[in-house]
């Protein structure tokens, strides 16, 4: 077994204009005054990290490096999320999405999902100068118009969706094979992957690709009404990547899962800091612990109610409290005696 690494912090929601939030070394020492040993950087954010210079410089990612380890972490993963969704979206998205891509693309989705599928080839070699093991993003959104079935959907449109994602996706995939880098899709609602259906449907679409993974993210199921603890029993083979955020849902006789098109304050199911929601997180670390998880536990604070500063500060002592230090020994070694065939053919009367 393995003890999961971390605590790690993705940094894309506390990057802001102001000191120490508007460079990497500013964030990397924040992060690790806080007790995270770890970060995952939004590569869409230059002020924090250049991502075709990563793709193109050793020299770069070897600096890159040395900034995280001055300060006392290690760069956990490089994300792609904003870029990902851009790889393949419905044409009723095309204006909300505009502000993932460089000004100069906006209206042009051809233009947009292109230079999304550039970015991904470059995250892949990124991550590889890096010496990374796992990348974050999203599917993209091609059916999720149509994920509720009324009106009624004509016979083979999802399939069609996923044939088209499967064939978006494929040269990516080979992109982070060649680099020896697993991709992880967030299981998200708003992408065409939000469960684990819809994660096998693309693992078809994609051959089973072995470089097909999963973010791990249990407040998305819990948004959902899913048993996130038997996802992990299901799919823990796929999941190299984990983002401890909380959640919780309290349905009413107004509202439910589709939440009534209201704000995050208001909606059923909310996003809560660690701790602070209905997740239980001792039985994820232990089933993580137990599948042998490779990766890093990495808080990504997403709260209607609490500071930001606030979530990430308890955020780093929550997921230390929670990582298992695998055992090296069964418990009831000290009652044992000596194995051996002789021995145990003895113990059967053979």
């Amino acid at each position: 077994m393995k003890t999961i690494k971390g605590p790690g912090i993705f940094l894309a929601q506390f990057a802001a204009g102001q000191t120490p939030f508007n460079t990497l070394e500013g964030m990397a020492s924040w992060a690790a005054s806080l007790g995270y040993a770890g970060i995952q950087i939004p590569t869409w954010d230059r002020r924090l990290f250049d991502l075709e210079q990563a793709a193109g410089s050793q020299t770069y990612c070897d600096e890159i490096r040395g900034v995280a380890a001055r300060a006392g972490v290690a760069v956990t993963e490089l994300s792609t999320h904003l870029q990902g969704q851009l790889v393949a979206s419905h044409a009723a998205y095309d204006a909300l999405l505009d502000g993932f891509a460089p000004p100069e693309l906006a209206g042009d989705a051809k233009a947009k999902s292109a230079w999304a599928a550039q970015q991904l080839q470059w995250a892949a070699k990124a991550s590889r100068n890096l010496g990374l093991s796992a990348h974050a993003t999203f599917s993209g959104a091609l059916a999720w118009p149509f994920f509720y079935p009324w009106p009624q959907r004509p016979a083979g449109l999802i399939d069609e969706a996923f044939r088209e994602l499967g064939r978006r996706w494929l040269p990516i995939l080979n992109a982070f094979d060649a680099a020896g880098v697993d991709l992880c899709f967030e299981l998200h609602p708003g992408e065409d992957l939000h469960d684990g259906a819809a994660f096998e449907r693309f693992l078809a679409a994609v051959g089973g690709h072995a470089r097909a993974n999963i973010l791990y993210d249990p407040s998305h199921m819990v948004l959902q009404q899913m048993d996130y603890l038997a996802f992990l029993d299901l799919y823990h083979e796929r999941v190299r990547a984990f983002h401890v955020k909380d959640a919780e849902f309290r349905p009413s006789g107004r509202s439910g899962v589709y939440g009534g098109y209201q704000d995050w304050l208001a909606r059923p199911g909310r996003f809560r800091s660690p701790g602070d929601g209905q997740i239980d997180f001792t039985q994820i670390f232990s089933k993580l612990a137990q599948y042998d998880y490779p990766g890093w536990a990495v808080v990504e604070w997403e709260c209607c109610l609490k500071h930001p500063e606030a979530g990430a500060a308890e955020g780093a002592a929550f997921v230390r409290s929670h990582i298992i230090r695998v055992t090296d020994r069964a418990f009831d070694d000290f009652a044992g005696g000596a194995a051996g065939a002789a021995r145990n053919r003895r113990i059967l009367g053979l």
